[in-house]
């Protein structure tokens, strides 16, 4: 149905003889060659072009006159799914298609003499009105993006001179809704197998972690930090570069097991492997190496700077509450701090370095960080 008032004029056919001449302008501006060296783009319509200027052909060999000329382009155009339509000086449609006529939302017949303020509701005039006006300020064809009656359109302009009657325009319609709902739906089907793969990768480094990290505190177990300790002293050694190695204990857990429960001391423990992961980085280890045991590889860290590492961390677990049953439980570790090559030089002295040192910190009353002697002489071989 037209818009209430609208009317189509009396006394005047749209599909007047004004119209073959004004076909004619239409397509041959579509069709037209480029200058050498234009920037302007070549038209995704033209496939649409491209037939149209064979019924121009077709029409100038047979020597049709004007009414032929206007079936012959109608019956070009009504099989196009491209929208084809001509305004006048008015913006009255002199001529659509059917293609043209769906994307206004009536019938070829209910279209043609009328004006997009009377077929649209304002919003969408407005943005026709828009596009003709700048249209009509180049002469080159104007093509740009429209969302028009819940349609996604390419609409492609051409103002064209009227002998006395001001300048019409000439445009084509295409419609490519379908295509944004199937570059939508590939996106969402793209992002859900995006989102699978990193589930499916978060998967399998679940059960990869499962092998090497202890279930309880979340860190390495004794196995993963055995393999790590053996490639960090070979790769140390090979490119001459330092490491860290620290010994851990929780103090006095047995009295705490024996004075809160074994779920509060476990809760400590668990809180201790949190604050080992949190103060350590992706290339460093830390492990639990027994039950209240934990052992951390700071790889690439001298003795100086492992101490100020552990001793954060050891004021943190000095601080950390634990509630258990209402209750608050708290915690503290002892840690010895051994380095790699400057306090021992091979493996089994550096544990041993480590442990002395954590030793020393337990018989100091505990809830402290003992770092283990440098030689003045090369590293020894530490006897058990």
């Amino acid at each position: 149905m037209l818009r209430k008032g609208s009317q189509s004029p009396k006394g005047r056919d749209p599909r007047s003889s004004a119209v073959p001449s004004f076909m004619t302008d239409l397509i041959a501006g579509f069709v037209r060659p480029r200058p050498p060296h234009s920037s302007m783009p070549d038209s995704p319509l033209s496939a649409t072009g491209e037939p149209l200027a064979h019924v121009l052909a077709q029409a100038q060999a047979s020597g049709l006159g004007p009414e032929g000329l206007v079936q012959l382009l109608q019956a070009a155009c009504e099989q196009l799914p491209t929208g084809v339509y001509a305004k006048d000086a008015q913006g009255r449609y002199l001529f659509v298609n059917a293609a043209a006529a769906a994307v206004l939302g009536h019938s070829v017949q209910e279209v043609l003499g009328h004006t997009d303020e009377e077929l649209l509701d304002a919003e969408a005039a407005a943005v026709l009105k828009d596009g003709d006006d700048a249209a009509r300020a180049q002469r080159l064809p104007l093509q740009r993006e429209e969302k028009l009656t819940s349609r996604d359109l390419v609409c492609t302009r051409l103002a064209v001179p009227l002998e006395g009657q001001g300048v019409g325009l000439a445009g084509l319609w295409l419609d490519f809704s379908e295509l944004r709902r199937t570059q939508a739906q590939l996106r969402h089907a793209l992002n859900l197998l995006e989102q699978q793969q990193r589930q499916n990768e978060d998967l399998r480094q679940e059960l990869k972690d499962q092998g090497v990290r202890d279930a309880l505190t979340g860190v390495y177990n004794r196995r993963h930090f055995d393999e790590q300790l053996r490639r960090e002293v070979d790769l140390s050694a090979r490119e001459h570069r330092e490491f860290a190695l620290v010994a851990i204990q929780v103090d006095d857990h047995e009295d705490l097991v024996a004075r809160h429960g074994q779920q509060a001391a476990d809760r400590c423990l668990q809180a201790l492997g949190q604050l080992l992961r949190g103060n350590t980085r992706a290339m460093d280890a830390p492990c639990r190496i027994g039950i209240d045991r934990f052992a951390v590889l700071l790889s690439g860290v001298g003795l100086a700077t492992a101490h100020a590492r552990m001793e954060g961390v050891r004021r943190q677990c000095e601080a950390q509450i634990v509630m258990q049953d209402g209750q608050d439980v708290r915690f503290t570790v002892s840690m010895g701090v051994a380095s790699f090559p400057h306090t021992s030089d091979e493996l089994p002295g550096l544990l041993r370095l480590a442990e002395r040192a954590l030793a020393t910190a337990q018989q100091r009353g505990g809830n402290g960080v003992v770092l283990a002697a440098i030689p003045f002489f090369p590293p020894e071989r530490v006897a058990a």
